[in-house]
């Protein structure tokens, strides 16, 4: 991590203790540290968060067959809630799907463990202020991420289940139907939850950017339109491929974006209002 002086502390002035040190002296000029503290402090945040994900790991491994059977229920829905026949077509198949499905279960059970540690090695670089307002952001990286996966699971991966169902053949002299395979289906749901997962974080980068006073609201209302393109277009990339994912992607994330323009118009506000109490001080 980088030390950095204070820019934001005004003309120094001499320590009445006669230490010579500035008003800006504070808590980041006391927690400097050589190179190799803070590399062996990032080691120790990346064991313990690779310790909570193992934890998650094994848990998640014990329990794969049941969480298999929870992110098949959109699949039943799509069926009229008959029961499923799922194949797989090598003998590893499935104890690879589960697998899988434990290490993608392991690191979301694990991101607060790995938010938390990422704050804990970073917190030391940044002002007071600064922690006082990064604290919320991984609370709501976390949550929009959850916001995500229930979008797909309870309206995204139904209703993409039915229009694929809707493709098979009954009745007539070739008869199509639908075998899904347990690895194919896994990977399906898990491409939908974190293409969501990543898509609904926007409205956090912008207030972020907007935070840094690297974007404005005035700027994100011209560019709206150049959003849009862009969104549908990365919608295309992380959804499967097929035009009502595409579509259920980019969407939400479209509303979210004019969400984020409300979060960085307040971030502005208050940012105003600061300014203006501190010169009122002055």
């Amino acid at each position: 991590m980088q030390d950095r002086p204070d820019t934001a502390a005004g003309p120094a002035t001499p320590d009445p203790g006669g230490s010579g040190e500035s008003e800006g002296y504070d808590e980041i000029e006391a927690s400097k540290a050589p190179l190799i503290d803070h590399l062996i402090e990032l080691r120790q945040r990346l064991i313990q968060a690779l310790i909570g994900i193992g934890i998650g790991f094994v848990v998640c491994f014990a329990f794969a067959t049941q969480i298999y059977n929870i992110l098949v229920w959109p699949y039943q829905v799509a069926r009229g809630g008959e029961k499923v026949a799922m194949i797989f077509t090598a003998p590893h198949e499935f104890l690879f799907t589960k697998l899988k499905l434990a290490l993608f279960g392991a690191v979301f059970l694990a991101f607060p463990l790995i938010a938390y540690q990422i704050y804990k090695f970073v917190a030391p670089g940044l002002y007071k202020n600064e922690r006082q307002a990064f604290r919320p952001y991984l609370v709501a990286t976390f949550a929009l991420f959850i916001l995500g996966a229930l979008v797909v699971y309870f309206i995204v991966m139904p209703m993409a289940m039915k229009f694929f169902l809707a493709m098979e053949q009954t009745g007539g002299e070739v008869e199509i139907t639908l075998q899904a395979k347990v690895s194919e289906y896994l990977s399906l749901i898990m491409t939908l939850i974190l293409g969501f997962g990543i898509m609904f974080q926007l409205p956090v980068v912008l207030t972020l950017l907007a935070q840094a006073g690297v974007v404005g609201s005035q700027q994100l209302r011209q560019f709206r339109r150049y959003a849009i393109v862009a969104i549908t277009g990365l919608a295309a990339v992380l959804s499967p491929p097929d035009p009502f994912s595409m579509i259920a992607m980019a969407l939400p994330t479209i509303l979210l974006y004019e969400a984020a323009i409300l979060a960085v118009d307040h971030v502005e506000k208050r940012r105003a209002r600061d300014a203006a109490a501190q010169a009122a001080a002055e």
